[in-house]
């Protein structure tokens, strides 16, 4: 039903989600974020618990990995979820569910991890992984370069239809795209459009 890119900027310690889907307003559900923290994208059957109380315990102390663990043991539907994790610390942990719609798989890199469910291949993960390694610019472009380049390689199954982008660090930014045929595409120009690249 997604796919999310969720990338940390070491140097400045700035973390960030794009994300993109065939359902309405997602960045509404799937992308959690808190500055100095951790980031969160929880999707497929989406579960908004993984985000907030993820966020939560990443904060107490805990890895990625002992909070993903945690928040399974919650759910009464954990094959259903798709959840990747990402803290301050580049640490990381996916969970993708035997139950999440086909096809469906990850990417986990040096400090980025790219997750998607419902969507055309593997070619949409692929396609977003060397878009966010080859862009130039600082986070916001590597994050919206992969997901126009997931977009233009199928993206959802049933066809975009919304999108968003959050940073937060040493750059604060929520743009979104909501009921449009190419959403990836219409915020890359928003957001240029607004930094006035």
């Amino acid at each position: 039903m997604t796919y999310s890119i969720i990338k940390l900027d070491r140097e400045s310690e700035t973390l960030g989600i794009a994300v993109a889907s065939g359902s309405i307003a997602v960045a509404a559900r799937v992308p959690w974020i808190k500055k100095g923290v951790g980031a969160i994208a929880t999707q497929a059957y989406t579960n908004t618990m993984y985000g907030v109380e993820g966020l939560k315990l990443l904060e107490s102390g805990l890895s990625p990995e002992e909070t993903l663990k945690k928040l399974l043991a919650r759910d009464d539907e954990p094959e259903r979820r798709q959840v990747a994790i990402l803290d301050i610390m580049n640490r990381k942990a996916v969970h993708t569910g035997k139950l999440c719609p086909h096809w469906h798989g990850e990417l986990i890199g040096e400090d980025y991890i790219i997750i998607g469910n419902l969507i055309t291949g593997e070619e949409v993960l692929f396609s977003a992984e060397r878009a966010l390694l080859s862009a130039m610019g600082g986070i916001i472009e590597k994050l919206i370069n992969a997901l126009v380049a997931g977009e233009r390689a199928g993206g959802d199954r049933r066809g975009n239809r919304s999108a968003g982008i959050v940073i937060r660090g040493e750059i604060d930014l929520y743009e979104t795209v909501d009921n449009d045929t190419n959403p990836a595409e219409k915020l890359y120009n928003k957001i240029r459009k607004k930094l006035e690249w």
